[in-house]
């Protein structure tokens, strides 16, 4: 059974950075793709970044500012963001899906930690 479990939310000013992490379990990480989305209350969900095989691709709004990485030996998927903005506020979940991924959206990606929650204030 798959397990995601993220950590590393909190409260930040505008122009601060926060580091998420998301311990896997239950799955072969060398055949999964990983990522994070992010959902705003009244807002659809955004995917943020994704990574599989050294492949990192970036949703428009956070390139820049936000780096995706994997550890695959501890299971561990990381969110570094720098450079905070307000409308990065929401919760972020991590998710992961079976590869092959391509032209799956983040947000359909098969399995999703329960998310944990970043608020970014002026």
């Amino acid at each position: 059974q798959v397990q995601l479990v993220e950590s590393g939310g909190g409260s930040v000013q505008t122009g601060g950075s926060l580091r998420l992490s998301c311990v896997g379990s239950g799955y072969d990480p060398d055949n999964y793709c990983m990522g994070w989305f992010r959902q705003a209350p009244g807002n659809e969900p955004e995917g943020v970044a994704r990574d599989w095989n050294g492949i990192k691709i970036y949703g428009d709004s956070v390139k820049g500012r936000f780096t995706i990485s994997r550890d695959n030996a501890e299971m561990t998927l990381y969110l570094q963001m720098n450079r905070l903005k307000l409308e990065d506020t929401g919760a972020y979940y991590c998710v992961a899906a079976l590869a092959p991924c391509r032209g799956l959206p983040i947000t359909q990606f098969t399995y999703r930690g329960q998310g944990t929650q970043v608020t970014v204030s002026s």
